[in-house]
């Protein structure tokens, strides 16, 4: 019986392990699967209207998180400096957080503040038009508007992957 045991364990790590190595940039689906990056409307920290088809042109990285996620929290200053690097380039950030009020979020930015703009998806509709199953997720969208990369989750080193995927849209032409 051991030697069985040891079979199934194996592949039930082998399967995990698969699986588990297809999180980090896997190709998103349901409305969000590669192509048009599905369009939507949400309100900064300032009230204004932020519309997604606004930004064509644009290398946008939208990134969908929450206070209580301690990833999210430890990705949110990566992602200040990405903005701040490459904002000059045509890139924007949208984070875009999807708890049912702003208060939480409003508290933690003023102890990480950050200069890209910060959304509110109070009622969870674009991340469910995103597909969002993991926190955080990272979507790139390129200067046509089309879904290029999707990340779930977050793992110290992403932001280099953020980073070259960044790098490679920039570089082309609209």
């Amino acid at each position: 019986m051991k030697p069985i045991r040891s079979i199934r364990s194996l592949a039930i790590g082998i399967v995990a392990g698969v699986l588990l190595a297809g999180v980090a940039a896997a190709p998103a689906s349901g409305a969000s699967a590669k192509g048009v990056a599905p369009d939507f409307s949400l309100l900064d920290r300032n009230g204004q209207k932020v519309t997604l088809s606004e930004l064509r042109g644009q290398v946008v990285l939208i990134n969908f998180w929450a206070t209580w996620c301690a990833p999210c929290r430890r990705e949110m200053p990566l992602l200040e400096q990405i903005y701040q690097r490459y904002e000059p380039l045509g890139v924007t950030l949208l984070g875009v957080n999807v708890e049912e009020g702003p208060r939480e979020a409003e508290v933690f930015l003023k102890e990480t503040p950050v200069t890209f703009p910060v959304l509110f998806d109070t009622e969870n509709v674009v991340s469910k038009l995103y597909s969002v199953e993991a926190m955080p997720t990272t979507v790139l969208v390129d200067r046509q508007g089309n879904i290029r990369f999707v990340h779930y989750g977050y793992q110290a080193g992403y932001e280099n992957e953020y980073q070259d995927q960044i790098r490679t849209l920039v570089r082309e032409r609209l």
